[in-house]
């Protein structure tokens, strides 16, 4: 069933898309719906283009030798070295 609605656009925009419709032999009702179907349905596609997934990782082995997850400092410190060792 179809809705009807107000919308509000420039006068100067309704007037070029009546002749259009005109020129073609359509209503204008038909013209915004073939509109609205365009940006609609491009919006979906560009969407799902956009959509980057993050790398997944494939390490196996669990942690690092010597890696103790209940030493905060421990990790603290091992993080610092790295931290050194990348600004070298």
């Amino acid at each position: 069933m179809a809705e009807r609605t107000t919308v509000r656009l420039p006068e100067a925009l309704v007037k070029r898309a009546k002749r259009k419709a005109a020129a073609e032999g359509r209503s204008l009702t038909a013209l915004i719906e073939e509109g609205l179907r365009r940006v609609l349905d491009a919006h979906s596609t560009v969407a799902k283009a956009e959509r980057i997934l993050p790398p997944v990782s494939t390490a196996t082995g669990g942690l690092m030798p010597g890696i103790d997850l209940d030493d905060a400092a421990a990790l603290q410190a091992i993080d610092d070295r790295e931290r050194a060792e990348r600004l070298k």
